[in-house]
């Protein structure tokens, strides 16, 4: 599937919906909501097999993707703030929180996730951040080593207030 253009438009979606999709281990949508469905515009369709970076808005920070992958991939869960990408163009912003699914053998079968819509004095700050972490990213040629760079001063920001990423998103 072709990746849309950004149209600078942000959509919105009301405080008592919840976004939820299921994926696999490799991140291919198993499930999405209606509310999934119509905030991206996309078909079930269309979303179901598909990988879910499908909706990866480009100013999302690849470091905050990593930190989040290698948290669920650990067995635990993490809340997130994410900017996705509609398949108009469009963009949403999310409060995400990411948690692994156990099968009966306690291994790790695939991910969950439900997303709120965040507060918007949080965004005020995760916004800057961001901007200043894809500044980095692309700062290097290799995009592994732009990511590893972001990722060292997400984790320096962190460190100079004394918080987890998770802590940091509540704090905001």
């Amino acid at each position: 599937m072709e990746r849309p253009i950004p149209t600078g438009q942000e959509r919105t979606f009301a405080d008592h919906e919840i976004i939820v999709s299921k994926t696999d281990l490799k991140g291919r949508i198993t499930y999405a909501n209606q509310t999934f469905i119509e905030i991206s515009g996309y078909t079930e369709e269309e979303l179901l097999g598909q990988p879910h970076n499908l909706i990866r808005h480009p100013d999302m920070p690849r470091c905050v993707f990593k930190l989040l992958w290698d948290t669920i991939q650990a067995g635990e869960e993490i809340f997130a703030y994410v900017v996705n990408l509609c398949k108009n163009g469009d963009h949403y912003w999310v409060l995400a929180h990411v948690t692994p699914t156990w099968n009966l053998s306690g291994q790790i079968s695939g991910y969950h996730s439900s997303r709120r819509v965040p507060e918007r004095k949080a965004l005020e700050k995760v916004i800057p951040l961001y901007r200043s972490l894809k500044r980095i990213e692309g700062a290097s040629s290799d995009w592994r080593t732009g990511m590893q760079n972001a990722t060292v001063e997400l984790l320096s920001q962190l460190d100079a207030v004394g918080m987890e990423y998770d802590e940091y998103v509540f704090a905001l």
